[in-house]
């Protein structure tokens, strides 16, 4: 062999022997070696609901903090103050006359249990204003009382699984400006301020229970509730039931009496009144460099077992996390892992994250009459803290199980080159779309509502929306697995590209008030 042969074949040799592309290893990491199924199933099937504060979501907290650590990651806890753990054990409601009938429904989380069943005569009385409470003085003393004044059924529109299509996403892709939410949020406050009166108001009269009607279609149930502040906890039982079972009812008793007979064994769990943030780090290269963040949250409502919300963004997170450190890619900015404690009840666990670590916010008037979370408050932002500048971009993941496409950019315009110069290598897996709209009402809000770059992911829509989205119907077989194991990649690599790129993702001068959609 010659000279020159034989350093041609050092040559080869040493080309083989470099490592793949980094997009390379993390796609055969990902699709050969992938684990979330099995994270998304134990959430979902042996787990099941998460609601703040309890048993559930201190289980689902355990595991995860095993799961991660066990893959490298260094991990700890951050608590806040909630208030009142509440799960449910079992409940049921029937009619029982003018016939028997096991009717669809689910407690109102945070309403406090039957001792055994209760059974009334039920009275249809809508309390949806203080007019209402007025009307009905005197007329509810032992009845199980019906609060909703329900519309007529309404013709289904649209389908009730969906995909984007590359046409949908471009079309899709409008810039709506930021606009001021104080209107909205003072609603949302005043309702809830409602909510207390109204129940008090129903002790008062002597009515046993009380029912709404869930606002979905076909059977499915929701049972929200936000009575979770200690000394905020409601005086009586609360169901919510099917739309269908609901009106039923409300026919049958415009023609004669009609009973029922309920029963709610819930648990109030008070031996820890914190909520727990959980948080998993790979270290940086650099120390000064800066973080990247992603988050999900871990919670969920108490009807179904919270399996795409958020149980998938939080296996699709956990995942990203195993594939990162199983490739031991040592970027230059940390990688920080977040799953969220009380989103559901007004994100709590990303709010006080950004309001301990990255921004000050006004102080809070009058924090005895909060009844919601800390997002839903007027309160600017009046300084930064020094972790700030520190944080390079934050993903969020909870929009279900759909595949990733790309990226709302939440109305910041500047950041669309550098996204969209990022995930340009993911366009043959359909996830190179960058859309100048928002999408709010997750994690990502409270840090863009300082002026940081927060990203919403987006995601085919499936039946989230349509069907699963805070109801019975939240379980594993509305997750789709290929689309979790393609999620899972695409955000591994853009945390990558974001951690290592010298570029920095420009901040929102001011911050905004809401994103608009």
């Amino acid at each position: 062999m010659t000279g020159g042969a034989c350093a041609l074949l050092i040559a080869t040799h040493a080309a083989v022997a470099q490592e793949p592309p980094v997009l390379a290893r993390i796609v055969a990491e990902g699709f050969r070696h992938s684990e979330v199924d099995a994270h998304a199933r134990t959430l979902s099937d042996t787990i099941g609901a998460r609601i703040t504060a309890s048993p559930a979501d201190r289980q689902a907290r355990i595991w995860a903090t095993e799961r991660l650590r066990g893959w490298g990651l260094a991990v700890h806890e951050e608590t806040f103050l909630f208030g009142r753990g509440w799960s449910i054990e079992d409940a049921e409601a029937r009619m029982i006359s003018p016939r028997l009938l096991r009717l669809r429904s689910v407690p109102i989380a945070w309403t406090p249990p039957t001792a055994g069943p209760i059974v009334g005569e039920v009275v249809v009385a809508p309390l949806q204003t203080p007019a209402d409470l007025v009307t009905w003085h005197g007329k509810l003393a032992g009845r199980i009382v019906l609060v909703t004044a329900p519309e007529p059924p309404q013709d289904a529109t649209g389908a009730p699984f969906t995909r984007w299509s590359d046409d949908d996403l471009r079309q899709a892709d409008r810039f709506h400006p930021p606009v001021d939410a104080s209107a909205w949020l003072d609603t949302i406050n005043r309702h809830q301020a409602f909510l207390v009166t109204r129940d008090a108001y129903l002790k008062q009269e002597g009515a046993i229970a009380w029912v709404r009607m869930a606002s979905a279609t076909n059977g499915s149930v929701g049972g929200e509730g936000y009575g979770f502040r200690v000394g905020h906890t409601p005086s009586l039982p609360g169901v919510e039931m099917a739309a269908e079972d609901y009106r039923r009812i409300m026919r049958l008793a415009a023609t004669g009496p009609v009973r029922l007979a309920i029963r709610s064994d819930v648990r109030f769990h008070d031996d820890d009144p914190n909520g727990h943030n959980l948080l998993a780090d790979l270290p940086g290269r650099d120390t000064h460099a800066g973080m990247v963040m992603v988050g999900a949250h871990l919670d969920s409502w108490a009807a179904g077992d919270g399996a795409a919300d958020d149980g998938a963004g939080v296996a699709v997170v956990m995942e990203a996390a195993r594939i990162l450190a199983a490739l031991h890619l040592p970027t230059k900015r940390t990688i920080r892992f977040a799953l969220w404690d009380g989103e559901e009840q007004g994100l709590f666990g990303s709010s006080v994250y950004v309001a301990e670590h990255l921004a000050i916010r006004a102080p809070e008037p009058d924090p005895d009459r909060r009844l919601s979370g800390p997002f839903f408050s007027n309160r600017s932002i009046i300084g930064r803290r020094p972790g700030y500048g520190a944080l390079a971009a934050y993903f969020n993941l909870d929009n279900g199980s759909g595949r990733i496409r790309g990226v709302y950019a939440d109305g910041n315009l500047s950041a669309v080159p550098i996204l969209s110069r990022w995930l340009a290598p993911l366009a043959s897996m359909g996830a190179a779309h960058v859309l100048a709209r928002g999408n709010s009402g997750s994690d990502h809000d409270p840090f863009a509502q300082a002026g940081l770059p927060a990203f919403p992911l987006v995601q085919d829509d499936l039946d989230y929306d349509s069907v699963v989205h805070h109801t019975n119907l939240d379980t594993y077989d509305h997750l789709r697995v290929d689309d979790l194991r393609q999620a899972a990649v695409v955000l591994a690599f853009l945390l990558v590209q974001a951690a290592d790129d010298d570029a920095r993702l420009p901040i929102q001068r001011g911050g905004r008030l809401w994103p608009s959609r």
